[in-house]
């Protein structure tokens, strides 16, 4: 289990498949209290003929270190790991936060990114009024029942309980100061005004039922994009685990498609 030391965290990651083939690594990032782990179908079925990278953002998982305050830190942090295993150019796939920190990277390093995918991912969480001041009031709530109810409300209905109950557990167990400080830095974080610049082919997948960050954000933010493909699947917020293989599915059909 490989460690990385970044900026007062250490990185626990992933690094498989083979390195003599001819294409570019694959980059997976998980989403906010989840950890590499979301990844297992597809890390799986890809690093048998092509290399892959998947990592726990610092203080998720395995991996040690106090919250980021925006999501470019976490960002500079999956560069620095990139760096550290002297990987130019890549696929990046984010779920979720992933998918923000995926879209920072395209937008400072675009020579490097050759495709993105954004797995129930959006470039800024809007919300109506009411529904901002349920948020906030849910701050307040104690930490445990803060994720259980941001965990519960992200999958689809009929999604097994007690396989819910379990993410949610997962989830608890991150730090609360990382869980808080990232909720905020997801909040401000916005892009919309910045997601034309982003020319890499770019493929959108989104559950159809996901309230954490609604299937019209992530149309309205795909319209600005010069170059994106959209796929919507019967799921909620966590496709990786929800339709693990029906998102595999899609993403080999447009790595394959583009290649």
């Amino acid at each position: 289990m490989p460690q990385l030391e970044v900026d007062g965290a250490t990185l626990t990651y992933d690094d498989e498949g083979p390195r003599d083939g001819e294409a570019v690594p694959l980059v997976f990032v998980h989403g906010w209290t989840a950890d590499r782990h979301r990844w297992d179908h597809q890390m799986a079925h890809f690093a048998e003929r092509r290399r892959a990278v998947r990592l726990d953002l610092r203080g998720h998982g395995e991996s040690t270190g106090a919250g980021a305050r925006r999501v470019g830190d976490l960002a500079d942090d999956v560069l620095a790991l990139l760096d550290h295993l002297k990987i130019e150019r890549f696929v990046i796939i984010g779920h979720s936060m992933g998918g923000m920190i995926a879209q920072t990277i395209a937008l400072a390093h675009p020579e490097r990114v050759e495709r993105m995918v954004l797995v129930n991912s959006i470039g800024k969480m809007a919300y109506s009024r009411g529904r901002a001041l349920l948020m906030a009031a849910s701050t307040l709530a104690p930490f445990k029942l803060f994720v259980a109810a941001n965990i519960q409300r992200a999958f689809a209905p009929g999604y097994p309980r007690e396989e819910i109950r379990e993410y949610i557990r997962a989830s608890a167990e991150t730090p609360r100061e990382v869980v808080m400080t990232l909720y905020g830095a997801m909040r401000a974080f916005d892009i919309l005004d910045q997601v034309g610049q982003i020319q890499v082919p770019t493929l959108m997948v989104h559950g159809y039922h996901d309230i954490q960050l609604p299937l019209s954000q992530m149309l309205r933010m795909a319209k600005a994009y010069p170059d994106a493909v959209v796929r919507v699947l019967d799921a909620g917020h966590e496709l990786p685990v929800e339709k693990p293989a029906e998102l595999t599915t899609a993403l080999d059909r447009f790595l394959t498609d583009r290649a």
